[in-house]
């Protein structure tokens, strides 16, 4: 078996080409969803599939978040009942532990997961952190300021690497307990949030599903970024909540589109 003749320049071309194809494209999106956990996996899953113009911005190098790890790095989650369906509608396979609470393996759900959002038509911008958000009248959320990730770790006396912004209709706040869009608009003035509140996994998982939606114009919170906002309980590695708060959270972006 030969390979095709091919030279270092045309690997470094297509990538730049594809790169730069799909950012210049997804500078304006119908919807941003910030943090590609398994909330955004989800939100991005339900749009997309929708053939809604979605993009995830993930500020690490991988997608998932603790859906890939599990609990005390122990790479087994759980969900609890309805959450499984979610689980079924992606083909991961699952055990049930006791009535009304499955475990299944993280890596398998969570590249189910990957798999599902990214057939659908979502597109992924890795290695990306937002600075900032895009605001229009009345405060409206509108984009979202973004840069490298790397460039958060380097000195400030020897870098100076201005961000860009990009535009969407929404915005999904899903960065987790940092709820960073949302601190854009507490530092700002235009937002408060209370912070989230100890461990008790019943009460937390439901709130959080109940209080998904928009909390300011323009922009959605969904997973633990709701439990900052609205000092909920945290829920720990257990992830039924996370998955359909990304469902009602896809579910507010098509109101609001509408």
């Amino acid at each position: 078996m030969l390979f095709e003749k091919i030279e270092e320049r045309d690997v470094t071309r297509a990538i730049i080409s594809g790169f730069m194809t799909d950012f210049s494209e997804y500078a304006e999106s119908d919807v941003i969803i910030v943090g590609g956990g398994p909330s955004g996996l989800t939100a991005a899953k339900e749009l997309a599939g929708k053939g809604i113009k979605t993009l995830v911005i993930e500020r690490n190098n991988y997608l998932g978040g603790g859906f890939w790890i599990g609990g005390y790095l122990m790479n087994k989650v759980t969900v609890r009942a309805p959450g499984q369906e979610l689980l079924d509608e992606i083909g991961a396979p699952y055990e049930e532990y006791m009535k009304g609470l499955y475990v299944t393996d993280g890596p398998h759900a969570c590249s189910k997961l990957i798999a599902a959002a990214c057939d659908a038509g979502a597109k992924i911008l890795n290695m990306t952190k937002v600075d900032d958000v895009v605001l229009r009248e009345n405060n409206r959320v509108a984009g979202v300021v973004i840069n490298w990730t790397p460039i958060s770790a380097m000195p400030r006396e020897i870098t100076c690497v201005d961000p860009v912004a990009i535009q969407a209709k929404v915005v999904i706040d899903g960065t987790g307990h940092d709820a960073e869009v949302v601190s854009s608009l507490v530092r700002r003035g235009l937002m408060k949030t209370r912070g989230f509140g100890a461990m008790w996994v019943e009460k937390s998982e439901d709130a959080v599903v109940e209080h998904t939606g928009e909390v300011h114009p323009g922009l959605i919170v969904m997973g633990m970024a709701v439990s900052t906002v609205y000092g909920l309980p945290r829920m720990g590695p257990t992830f039924g909540a996370m998955l359909l708060s990304g469902k009602r959270a896809a579910s507010a972006a098509i109101d609001i589109l509408k």
